[in-house]
């Protein structure tokens, strides 16, 4: 499960999450009828289509039904929503997700709301994150619990740990924020307002970076014996890069996610879980 190497464990993320998606395909078997995830993809975005290729073949590994249903980039708001809503009256649906970027950005959380709470499996939508911030939820966002699956994994309770989140976005800084808090972390945001990130993310015990921007996290910002969690993403020359510096900051950690094989395929086994546990309302 975990590789060792100059005194710190580099995290294998693949190992986690096939652990969990051979779980799934057991329960998966059980079922009278397969579970269905529906993904609506907007526009041409090629990391996207990446990201929907590794769903595909997870959710068919598993034994999910996976439907694909593509739109222009220059689809109105309305008429995607519409389109949201016709999705939705299908009978056999467990979840469906809205593949990110949207090519408008703008009209992202109007159609991420368009999703019906019972469907919301990527768990982005208002209602499904105020049941998280009042802990009614039961299903939670992939990527801010794939965070805690891999702290649970290793062993780390982090009730009272200093745990700084770099990145305040909607899709893992502040679900992660609110579900680290309700297990009695005490928890720094660091936004790209905050003066002096380095020194937050010297005094913490765990640190988790979730912006998009390579080489973000240097060795000289982490303290040694510091875990630290990479959910962010960028690609440059088509090769995909994390936040955090791995050569030079693998020298100080205890715990490191490498990108890619980290936080990625934990990600995606989450996101197929909550559809079985949607399919089984």
């Amino acid at each position: 499960m975990l590789k060792y190497a100059h005194m710190t464990y580099i995290i294998d993320g693949k190992s986690i999450a096939q652990n969990i998606l051979d779980n799934l395909k057991q329960e998966v078997k059980g079922f009278k009828k397969a579970p269905k995830l529906a993904v609506v993809y907007v526009g041409g975005d090629k990391p996207s289509n990446t990201y929907i290729r590794r769903k595909k073949e997870a959710a068919h590994y598993v034994g999910i039904d996976f439907e694909l249903h593509k739109f222009p980039a220059d689809i109105t708001k309305d008429n995607l929503v519409d389109e949201i809503k016709k999705i939705q009256k299908d009978k056999d649906l467990s979840g469906l997700i809205v593949q990110l970027p949207l090519p408008e950005p703008l009209f992202t959380t109007e159609v991420l709301n368009a999703v019906e709470s019972k469907f919301d499996v990527d768990c982005l939508s208002d209602a499904q994150l105020g049941k998280l911030v009042m802990k009614t939820n039961t299903i939670s966002p992939p990527t801010p619990e794939a965070v805690c699956v891999v702290l649970d994994e290793i062993g780390v309770d982090v009730k009272g740990k200093n745990i700084v989140i770099i990145g305040a976005g909607a899709l893992v800084g502040k679900p992660l924020a609110t579900i680290l808090l309700n297990r009695e972390a005490t928890v720094t945001t660091c936004n790209i307002h905050t003066k002096n990130t380095k020194k937050h993310c010297r005094k913490a015990d765990i640190i988790v970076s979730a912006v998009g921007k390579k080489d973000l996290v240097r060795g000289n910002m982490v303290k040694k014996g510091t875990v630290v969690i990479d959910t962010g993403i960028s690609f440059e020359k088509g090769k995909m890069y994390g936040d955090v510096n791995f050569k030079e900051v693998s020298k100080k950690a205890s715990h490191i996610t490498p990108t890619p094989g980290g936080i990625g395929p934990i990600t995606v086994a989450l996101l197929l879980q909550n559809v079985v546990t949607s399919a089984k309302k």
